[in-house]
């Protein structure tokens, strides 16, 4: 009885050993969340896996729900490289006689003021064998705004309109030098009016591409303000004619089952823009580019199921992803799907690749000016904000060179979100120096 006693006893305390050294190999990352003054009315979530050793480090509120912001990019940037090739579709066509018809694919780059994409125009510009060239929208069903939008963020760059031939980036970029004021396109030159009084900014009409510049910003030099346009199909006509010197005409048809496809330029070259820049337009053209390429539709809902039906079914917690950028606060993931996520990013890109589509602490993107304080750069993630929300997924290299994908996110806070991102920054730079 007494050597049974003693048997019981023996392996409580081995049980009890073994969950008290499970618990310190969680405690720092514990305290480091529990006494931060920062986080104290933060509701944070975090999720650490070692991807080498196959194994969770810690969780905090791992299975939460939490507005990601612009975390959402890294389930298009998955989408993307599950769907589209090496290059980006461009234009869907068909030509019937002296006729060239031709639909858009939700190719971001024509004329993106920020990338170079010239094998759209050369294509149309040139195709002299068409007499008349026929654009169609037959396969845009999306709205131009996405679910969940913030109404009043019409006038801001980040909120570009959703469109099935973006062109321009579907902004107007406005440099303003000592009364002299020239948009791109310059077909808007004449839809901008004096306002009288100061004004920090260039603001749209909410219905229409009319736009009211104060004195106060005429009087500056070297100012720039990217204003997104109100799109229509009109509109995409306009601009093809200004831009091509041939008339458009415009069709509503559906894709024709023999159309070809004409693609623009690196499908990486996009990524690595929508990435590092945080690019919302891009985000919201990839996911329907995701879409041309599986049923000829442009609908974001239409992707969104199809990938996640066919892709993500494996995920800890079913996510609720309504757009492409993360613009809408009805998008819901946890930080351990987000982990699987990147598992699965991961082993779908080399390495090399995917570090250098994504921000690099110290060095590009939204985190260039902050990881500055070691020997090397050891953080390549996603970063995403709100108001109230900061959050950063992805892959960070220890100092002993293990991988570890990371979940740190951060909603609900009244406060500066630069405190709240150097906090995040603090407790990963020590994850990098003790882990």
């Amino acid at each position: 009885m007494q050597k049974l006693i003693v048997l019981t006893l023996l392996a409580f305390i081995g049980i009890s050993c073994t969950t008290s050294q499970k618990l310190s190999s969680k405690k720092p990352y514990a305290k480091l969340i529990d006494t931060s003054h920062v986080f104290a009315r933060n509701f944070t979530g975090m999720a650490i896996y070692d991807i080498e050793a196959k194994k969770t480090l810690f969780e905090r509120n791992a299975d939460r729900y939490f507005t990601p912001a612009s975390n959402t990019k890294l389930f298009t940037y998955y989408s993307c490289i599950k769907t589209l090739g090496d290059s980006i579709p461009a234009l869907r066509y068909v030509i019937k006689e002296d006729s060239l018809i031709f639909w858009g694919t939700g190719d971001p780059t024509l004329f993106h003021p920020d990338l170079k994409n010239t094998r759209v125009f050369e294509f149309l510009k040139s195709h002299k064998n068409s007499k008349r060239l026929f654009f169609s929208d037959g396969n845009f069903t999306n709205t131009s705004m996405g679910e969940g939008w913030a109404w009043d963020d019409f006038n801001d760059y980040y909120s570009a309109e959703i469109s099935p031939l973006p062109i321009y980036g579907n902004i107007v970029r406005i440099n303003v030098n000592k009364g002299e004021l020239i948009p791109r396109p310059l077909i808007f030159e004449n839809s901008f009016y004096k306002k009288d009084g100061e004004g920090s900014t260039i603001t749209r009409i909410l219905t229409d591409n009319t736009f009211l510049v104060p004195d106060s910003i005429l009087q500056k030099t070297d100012y720039k303000q990217d204003i997104p346009l109100k799109t229509s199909t009109g509109l995409t006509q306009q601009l093809l004619i200004d831009t091509l010197k041939r008339n458009v005409n415009l069709l509503h048809i559906p894709v024709a089952k023999d159309a070809k496809t004409i693609y623009s330029m690196p499908s990486e070259d996009v990524y690595r823009l929508m990435m590092q820049e945080s690019d919302n337009m891009l985000a919201e053209h990839l996911l329907l580019l995701c879409g041309a390429v599986l049923k000829d539709s442009l609908n974001s809902s239409f992707v969104i199921n199809s990938i996640t039906e066919k892709y993500l079914q494996d995920l800890p917690d079913a996510p609720k992803w309504v757009d492409g950028s993360g613009l809408s606060r009805y998008n819901l993931f946890t930080p351990r799907s987000i982990i699987k996520l990147l598992e699965k990013i991961r082993a779908e890109v080399p390495q090399q690749k995917l570090y250098s589509i994504l921000p690099i602490g110290g060095q590009s993107g939204t985190l260039k000016n902050g990881y500055k304080n070691t020997d090397k750069p050891f953080i390549f993630a996603k970063t995403g904000s709100l108001g109230g929300v900061y959050n950063l997924s992805g892959y960070l290299v220890t100092k002993k060179g293990k991988t570890l994908l990371v979940s740190f996110m951060n909603n609900n806070f009244n406060q500066s979100t630069t405190k709240v991102r150097k906090e995040v920054e603090k407790i990963l730079t020590w994850i990098y120096e003790n882990q």
